[in-house]
């Protein structure tokens, strides 16, 4: 049951997470597939080697990321940014291994991982209003509201307000929930056209095994990976604490995650999966917080989660019809409930509140997930510098800041 739990809160990214990936040229039918086995084969596993009741699937943000900033932004094919997911994947294994992600877990001052956390909810969010023709774009102001008279922008309130509510009354599925029905209110205004997809298993080889390795390491794929590495990493880390508490699997007198190790490489598996199936780097979810309520407490929970997101493979046919407007509200929802990490902030001081200010403006505003978090970690370190607090910062945080001051003066030569 807790399982059965945890895959409902979630199952939304069957639908989500194609839908923006489609947006970067993949195949829909071959990337919700492979969506399904990367999620089942990253929660089984966790659930297997770490015994956490904690699923996996590809995370919201870098598959944002992903697409609009390396494939759309940079102007990479999706064959190379999988490569530098695979890439990535294994830096993370090797990272862990070494010791060294752990050593970042332990240095990167905490109101920047709740700033990261909630600029990339600003993120998906935005994406999201734009999808739903909220917002558009304007010569004048750089955006603007859309036209509340469209009726796909009229099914995307509908299905905005409609998961709001449900969440608001607690209703797990809700956001799963909120995509269905507003697909079947297209169907019948004839905003969505039934177009099952002719799917197989063979569709799948349109995304498996297309990563190009070769052009990623031509490519200078170090930003992108830098960038995998810490959203992945702060994720990671915010949902273990959370799910970890819930669960009271964590030691009470230090927070410490027990079995971190295998946590890590776990998730390290999970995304060099992801990128040989043609998906984008796996994460852990916090929605696993709603099967440790219903009562999971071990390993089995993940893996019966895994194990429903195999099953959903057989629902690939139906997914051809889900219009835009339907997956625009999860979008969202998501990105503002990702906002509530913004309360672990002290925003009374400065030296904690303007870095984090800066990380959550600059990574919806620059579109760059990279870009916000380098204006956090300048700042952060400039104020405790100029403060005379400078020593209190970790050596490692001042090799990351000189990192990002690098990365902008070569942007500012190119």
């Amino acid at each position: 049951m807790a399982g059965l739990t945890t895959f409902v809160t979630m199952a939304y990214i069957v639908f989500v997470n194609p839908a923006i990936l489609h947006d970067a040229g993949m195949p829909l039918a071959a990337v919700t597939a492979a969506t399904c086995l990367a999620a089942a084969f990253g929660s089984i596993l966790m659930g297997v080697v770490a015994r956490y009741p904690i699923a996996l699937a590809p995370g919201m943000g870098l598959n944002a990321y992903f697409t609009y900033t390396v494939v759309k932004g940079m102007g990479v094919a999706w064959q190379v940014a999988l490569g530098a997911v695979f890439i990535s994947g294994v830096a993370f294994l090797a990272l862990t291994l070494l010791g060294v992600r752990q050593l970042i877990l332990s240095a990167i001052p905490a109101e920047l991982y709740s700033a990261v956390s909630a600029g990339v909810g600003l993120f998906i969010a935005f994406i999201g209003l734009r999808n739903a023709g909220l917002v558009v774009a304007h010569p004048a102001t750089m955006v603007a509201m859309g036209n509340l008279r469209d009726p796909n922008t009229a099914l995307a309130l509908f299905g905005l307000v409609l998961i709001s509510v449900l969440i608001a009354k607690k209703v797990k599925s809700a956001i799963l929930i909120g995509i269905l029905v507003s697909t079947a209110i297209g169907i019948v205004c004839g905003l969505a056209q039934w177009r099952p997809l002719n799917y197989d298993l063979s569709a799948l080889s349109a995304t498996a095994f297309q990563l190009d390795l070769r052009s990623s390491l031509r490519l200078g794929f170090l930003e992108i990976i830098f960038v995998f590495l810490f959203v992945d990493l702060f994720d990671n880390l915010g949902t273990l604490v959370a799910v970890g508490r819930e669960a009271g699997l964590l030691n009470q007198d230090s927070d410490r995650i027990p079995r971190l190790n295998r946590i890590l490489c776990t998730d390290s598996l999970a995304t060099i999966f992801s990128s040989l199936v043609g998906t984008s780097t796996v994460v852990s979810y916090v929605e696993s917080a709603a099967g440790v309520r219903a009562g999971g407490r071990t390993g089995v929970t993940a893996i019966v989660t895994g194990i429903f997101f195999l099953l959903s493979l057989f629902a690939l046919p139906l997914l051809g019809v889900i219009p835009t407007a339907a997956t625009s509200p999860a979008l969202i929802v998501v990105g503002s409930l990702m906002m509530s990490n913004v309360a672990d902030i002290d925003w009374k001081s400065p030296g904690a509140a303007i870095p984090a200010f800066l990380t959550v403006v600059m990574i919806p505003l620059t579109f760059s997930i990279a870009n916000g978090l380098a204006f956090g970690f300048i700042a952060y370190c400039l104020i405790k510098l100029g403060s005379g607090e400078g020593r209190k910062v970790h050596w490692l945080v001042y090799v990351l800041t000189a990192l990002f001051l690098a990365r902008f003066l070569y942007l500012g030569k190119s």
